[in-house]
C-alpha cells in the first residue's frame, strides 16, 4: 500500500475517535459543570391561597394517632401535587369542644418538612405573612402532618406523584397514619 492510501484510512479512523472521546467528555460531571451527587437546591414554586372554603362532600377524616384528642380532615378536592415538590391541601382541625379550625399547608417529602401558607377565618383566606418551613414532628400527639406525610403523600423522602394513589391511601378502612403498609416484596398494599 502506498503511504497516501494508509493516511487516507487513518485520516478518518483518528476522526472518529476524536469525535468519541469529545462526546464522552460532554457527559462528564466534571466537564460539564454538574454533579449528580451534589445536593439540589430547593426552589419553591409560587403558592396561591385557596379561592373557596373546604368542600364539605369532599372532606375526609384521617387517623393521626391513639393518644390525640383532636379530629382532623383533609378537604381532598384541595390536594395540589406541585412540580417544585410540595403538597399542598387544606386540612380542617376539630378540638374536643366543637371548634374547628381550617388551615392551607405545604408538606415537603424530601425533607419531611410543612409549611403553613394561611387560615381560613370569617369565611376568608388569611395569608401567614411569616410562613416558613417547619420539621415534621414525628413524636407528638397531634402529629397530623407525620400521618399525612407518612401514610398518603410521600413514597419514603420523594413526593407520592398520583392523586388516585393518595386518595386510596386516605381511605379511613386502610389509613394508618403511618408508614404505608407493605407485604414482604415492598409492594404497597
Amino acid at each position: 500500500m502506498t503511504k497516501n492510501v494508509i493516511q487516507r484510512i487513518q485520516f478518518p479512523i483518528i476522526a472518529i475517535a476524536t469525535s468519541l472521546a469529545i462526546a464522552g467528555c460532554a457527559g462528564d460531571p466534571l466537564e460539564s459543570g454538574l454533579d449528580p451527587f451534589a445536593p439540589m437546591v430547593f426552589k419553591e414554586g409560587n403558592t396561591a391561597m385557596p379561592l373557596n372554603p373546604p368542600n364539605k362532600a369532599t372532606i375526609q377524616p384521617f387517623y393521626v394517632s391513639q393518644q390525640t384528642i383532636f379530629k382532623f380532615a383533609v378537604d381532598t378536592d384541595s390536594i395540589l401535587i406541585g412540580n417544585d415538590g410540595v403538597t399542598r391541601y387544606t386540612v380542617i382541625l376539630t378540638s374536643p369542644n366543637g371548634n374547628t379550625q381550617t388551615q392551607y399547608e405545604g408538606i415537603r417529602c424530601d425533607s419531611f418538612q410543612w409549611r403553613l401558607y394561611g387560615t381560613f377565618d370569617n369565611k376568608k383566606w388569611l395569608e401567614n405573612p411569616l410562613s416558613s418551613w417547619q420539621p415534621i414532628k414525628d413524636n407528638t400527639p397531634n402529629r397530623y402532618q407525620a400521618a399525612l406525610a407518612q401514610g398518603a403523600f410521600c413514597n419514603m423522602s420523594s413526593q407520592e406523584k398520583n392523586i388516585k394513589a393518595i386518595l386510596k391511601s386516605l381511605n379511613p378502612n386502610g389509613f394508618t397514619g403511618g408508614t404505608k403498609p407493605s407485604n414482604s416484596f415492598g409492594q404497597i398494599l
